[in-house]
């Protein structure tokens, strides 16, 4: 016997489209409710993953965990940090490296995860506005352009975020890392 019952099936794949964009719409919605409850998640897998670092290697620290801007963010507090810092904050970028991993592997989506240990990245946000004004002075009163050092992503921004705050003046940044570096010039 074959069943012939057309409008049956055609009224429950209308219904099936409106439930399923409804569903898509419920979804979008979610999804942006969600986000900031995924950030939070990828902080807590870091704190989690950074305090097993410092059990390891019997550091004393609090560990924050926070978003901020979108991002999510763990800072470490605490006495006797700077070798977890390295020289120039390499240390420190190398452990946020691992530790974007550690939420890669927990999450199956990357992080932008940003990593703070005694305070460094505050103090040397400090000092990249300090190198950019400075640069910027100079481009304004001899008109050419000013290249500054190799810097990693994160203190270029710095750069990038303070030159651009300032009319007449413009950044880019020019080279392969690990020699990126920031070229500060008139703006056209």
């Amino acid at each position: 016997m074959t069943d012939t019952s057309t409008p049956e099936s055609s009224v429950s794949a209308s219904s099936e489209a409106e439930a399923s964009t409804a569903t898509a719409e419920e979804t979008k919605t979610s999804e942006t409710v969600a986000s900031d409850g995924d950030l939070f998640r990828q902080s807590e897998i870091a704190a989690d993953y950074v305090e097993g670092l410092l059990d390891i290697l019997d550091y004393d620290g609090d560990i924050d965990e926070l978003v901020s801007a979108g991002r999510p963010m763990v800072e470490v507090v605490g006495g006797r940090l700077q070798p977890l810092v390295g020289q120039r904050g390499a240390t420190l970028e190398a452990l946020q490296e691992l530790t974007r991993l550690a939420i890669f592997r927990a999450t199956g989506s990357p992080s932008r995860l940003l990593l703070d240990i005694g305070g460094y990245r505050a103090s040397r946000r400090k000092e990249l506005a300090a190198v950019a004004r400075n640069a910027v002075e100079k481009v304004k009163e001899h008109g050419d352009p000013v290249r500054l050092e190799p810097m990693s992503a994160f203190e270029r921004k710095c750069v990038h975020d303070v030159v651009n705050a300032i009319s007449g003046v413009q950044s880019e940044s020019e080279g392969v890392e690990p020699n990126r570096r920031i070229v500060v010039r008139a703006a056209d």
